[in-house]
């Protein structure tokens, strides 16, 4: 039976590493690549009989799809093409993309599938697939209309303002766009025009959790900041977080997998917001998360649990 895990993800990614060794403790063979090799130093060949039979070869190593156990999306780059005009780039990459794209789909066992990250990835999916599956969610708004913003924000009170997307590239350095509260003064900003923005209710926290799961396991940590900007968004302070293994309620357990289940993933980083009555209120799903840091912070197994999933039921042990 195939034992081999393709791994796609940058050059240099020390979360991929960790998934890499534990995978290698058990027996399995890892093809690693990033789709930046295509197609200066990754070829593909792909025949069709009844199935493709699909080799990927990079200059040192060869993989054959069909012998391909699982598949670990992780951080893979864009393509990489030698000099040649914008429109033939442009048809080449899409070309790329739908072509190696559709090989790569034909793998089984995914985690994630690369489909179902990008559709995941919306943040009006998870809000709206959150609820339905019985998840609280805070009260939110997105608009461009600063005068529905303003209205939002009186109905409900204190609001704060969240990105749809992050990071961002700015003057060629990674630019950071945390969770922060908004006056009245910058809801009434014409700029907010240009574009959708998210508002949601500000709740107030008494710690927050980072839930990830792999297929069935539920890992959660709880996350308590001890600064005002960590309070508010625990990425903007990682210093002033401490870190403790929490116990998810049984109702937020079903309800996530419900949802989990309508998006079709098997791994998530979830976080959520606790209130000092004990409410959970969902707040993120990132279906591609980090979580080397939390495994390091608490001792959960995080690791070795990907690296099972990926091996595929039948191969694990």
């Amino acid at each position: 039976m195939p034992r081999t895990v393709l791994v796609l993800t940058e050059q240099l990614d020390p979360t991929a590493d960790l998934v890499v060794t534990a995978l290698h403790e058990r027996g399995a063979e890892v093809f690693r690549v990033d789709t930046a090799a295509f197609p200066l130093s990754l070829t593909v060949t792909a025949s069709l009989g009844d199935s493709w039979h699909t080799e990927l070869r990079s200059p040192s190593r060869s993989v054959r799809l069909e012998d391909v156990c699982g598949a670990y999306y992780r951080r893979p780059s864009s393509f990489v093409f030698p000099p040649m005009s914008a429109a033939d780039r442009q048809w080449s990459e899409l070309e790329a993309r739908v072509g190696l794209g559709g090989l790569l789909a034909t793998v089984p066992n995914w985690l994630n599938h690369p489909s179902r990250i990008g559709y995941a990835e919306y943040k009006p999916v998870q809000l709206a697939t959150a609820a339905s599956a019985g998840l609280a969610v805070p009260r939110t708004l997105i608009t461009n209309d600063p005068d529905a913003a303003g209205r939002f924000a009186h109905e409900i009170g204190p609001i704060v303002y969240k990105p749809f997307s992050s990071p961002a590239e700015q003057d060629g350095r990674t630019a950071f766009v945390y969770t922060s509260p908004v006056s009245a003064a910058e809801l009434s900003d014409e700029a907010i025009r240009l574009t959708t923005h998210l508002f949601q209710e500000h709740l107030e926290k008494a710690y927050e959790v980072r839930l990830t799961v792999v297929d069935d396991q539920f890992f959660a940590a709880s996350l308590t900041a001890r600064s005002a900007a960590g309070r508010i968004d625990w990425r903007s302070d990682y210093d002033a977080i401490e870190y403790a293994v929490a116990t998810v309620p049984p109702a937020v357990r079903e309800a996530l997998c419900r949802m989990l289940q309508t998006l079709g993933l098997r791994f998530a980083a979830v976080d959520f917001a606790v209130t000092p009555s004990g409410d959970w209120y969902f707040l993120d799903l990132n279906p591609n998360g980090q979580w080397a840091w939390i495994e390091h912070e608490t001792g959960l197994p995080i690791c070795a649990a990907i690296a099972s999933a990926l091996m595929g039921p039948a191969l694990t042990g």
